[in-house]
């Protein structure tokens, strides 16, 4: 089990901000994206309640997926970081459940 403050903890270690994290959906494949912009940064959308409660929300589905490991080690071994219009795209496994996850959006 993930937390969104662990989630946050992970990615402020790994990368020294709070960036943002999304899910996105390519070609029937799963991704979660850690992006460019930071709650730390003047112009980013969301208080950081707003991002807490986001962050919350990403975990309850790494969580469902049973994918949390699998996310925390890719974070851990990645060289890539987020940088301006570029994502750390990272690809969820969810094996033979890919199908009942796909037809849901996000």
């Amino acid at each position: 089990m993930i937390t969104g403050d662990r989630l946050r903890e992970i990615i402020l270690e790994k990368w020294g901000r709070s960036y943002d994290v999304r899910l996105r959906k390519v070609k029937g494949k799963i991704f979660v994206q850690v992006m460019w912009k930071y709650l730390e940064q003047a112009s980013f959308p969301l208080s950081e309640q707003e991002y807490c409660e986001h962050l919350n929300a990403i975990a309850d589905y790494l969580n469902a997926w049973g994918s949390v490991e699998q996310i925390q080690d890719f974070i851990k071994k990645t060289r890539e970081r987020p940088r301006l219009g570029k994502a750390v795209s990272i690809p969820v496994d969810l094996g033979e459940r890919t199908s009942e996850w796909i037809l849901n959006d996000f």
